[in-house]
């Protein structure tokens, strides 16, 4: 409490004034509510009227704050203590791995947050963080990495090449995959830098092998690169002797792309969709209106998902959205004006698209976690090629897209059988080893053979 009160009293603590004890004047305490009452207002009226009293009050007020001081100071973490540097160090971990600003460490909430876990620690600067609390975890990590590196017997690489949605640039990105002696899975991220001028074949090829150069990794402990389906990706690796093959998922990517393309009925259903949802996406009112219609019928409040051009299975779950809420879109089109609404036959062909799709759908989320495995790429061909040839009853109005989704499956898998690399990963896996069936197995033997 401050000193001043020394010298006022109140009658009730919502009570705008104050009565000084010295002179009886009632003394406003400032701002339009008790939240933004001071006293800076009894403060002056001290220094104005009543010299002995404002000393009085200057000398508590020294008093307490040299007090506080020194309490502070003797009761602070020292800088170079463990307590003190390992909060530190804490810190600097979590603005890395949660993607967090260095201006963290200066914003209010976080340091009260920290102050009360512990008083003790001095906040340090933003310029610290920068100038040495990162670097010193960067090269904490890097070393931790390059070891395992070095301990590793064979490393896989993935990589990608992408312009940034943020920024005229384009990023290409390096990470290694290894098994430790205790066949534990690890993954880190090597590089993702900034590739200058035109994506050539050659310019992507020194990139990679200055990457792999930074980390002491010789091409012959690469046993293969994932990469996408790009030619200069494929030329660059083939001209370093590094053997690399196409991302599964963006293989799928591509095929099932195909395959929506393949009929004019399909595509017309799709763009009907995709011009509905952009309807919502852009009216918070439209939007407000369907999530009371969703309620009044004790259904989920769910928003329509928009798709993009470059995940086909968005487009997938735009149908879902708008199969799940097909009775509130018809109750809310029966009183409003929408730039479009899919006809019977529409919402017929994405139920029957939606179907056909699922596997692919399956399959992209199975082999884009951390734990996917080479052993599953034979099998799931085989799996999407059994469900693509089975006619259904229900297959009216969508036969040209499963015959070209079928067509595509072969033609850009048709590798994946004779791949040595899949054969021997679905040979030593327990769930396929006995289904000899799913590989060529005399290619397969003379491939081991020549690798002994």
């Amino acid at each position: 409490m401050s000193a001043v009160w020394h010298h006022f009293k109140i009658t009730r603590s919502e009570s705008p004034t104050a009565t000084c004890k010295v002179c009886g004047v009632e003394v406003s305490r400032g701002g339009a509510n008790r939240v933004s009452y001071n006293t800076t207002n009894l403060i002056k009226h001290l220094k104005n009227h009543h010299p002995d009293e404002h000393a009085a009050y200057c000398k508590a007020t020294a008093s307490a704050t040299d007090g506080l001081h020194q309490q502070t100071l003797r009761d602070s973490l020292k800088r170079n203590s463990e307590r003190f540097r390992k909060i530190t160090e804490l810190i600097v971990e979590c603005i890395a791995e949660d993607d967090q600003t260095i201006s963290l460490v200066e914003n209010s909430g976080f340091c009260r947050l920290i102050n009360y876990l512990e008083p003790r620690y001095g906040m340090p600067s933003r310029q610290y963080i920068a100038e040495k609390g990162i670097p010193a975890l960067h090269t904490k990590v890097r070393e931790q990495v390059q070891r395992h590196l070095k301990e590793a017997t064979s490393i896989a690489l993935t990589t990608d090449l992408w312009s940034s949605g943020v920024a005229p640039m384009s990023l290409l990105s390096l990470t290694a995959h290894w098994i430790d002696s205790s066949f534990t899975l690890h993954n880190v991220v090597l590089h993702a830098s900034e590739l200058r001028g035109s994506h050539t074949s050659m310019r992507i090829r020194n990139a990679i092998e200055e990457m792999l150069a930074k980390w002491d990794i010789d091409n012959d402990k690469v046993h293969v690169v994932m990469r996408d389906n790009a030619a200069n990706m494929k030329k660059a690796f083939a001209d370093m002797g590094v053997q690399s093959l196409g991302c599964f998922a963006h293989t799928l990517q591509l095929v099932v792309i195909q395959g929506l393309l393949a009929q004019r009925s399909i595509i017309d259903a799709v763009a009907n969709a995709r011009k509905l949802v952009g309807n919502f996406k852009h009216s918070p009112k439209a939007y407000s209106i369907l999530e009371d219609i969703q309620k009044d019928l004790h259904m989920p409040t769910q928003r329509l998902q928009q798709d993009v051009s470059v995940r086909w299975n968005s487009t997938q779950y735009m149908m879902l959205s708008l199969l799940q809420q097909k009775r509130p879109l018809s109750i809310y089109a029966a009183d409003h004006n929408l730039p479009c609404m899919p006809s019977a036959n529409q919402w017929a062909l994405m139920e029957k698209a939606v179907v056909v799709l699922s596997p692919f759908e399956e399959l992209t989320r199975a082999v884009s976690a951390a734990t996917a495995s080479a052993a599953d790429v034979i099998p799931a061909i085989t799996v999407l090629k059994r469900h693509l040839s089975r006619e259904e009853s229900t297959d009216a109005g969508i036969k040209t897209m499963k015959r070209t989704l079928l067509e595509s499956v072969t033609e850009h898998f048709d590798y994946a059988e004779t791949e040595p690399i899949y054969s021997v990963a679905t040979l030593v896996d327990p769930r396929y080893k006995e289904r000899q069936v799913l590989f060529d197995s005399k290619l397969l033997l003379r491939y081991i053979i020549a690798q002994a």
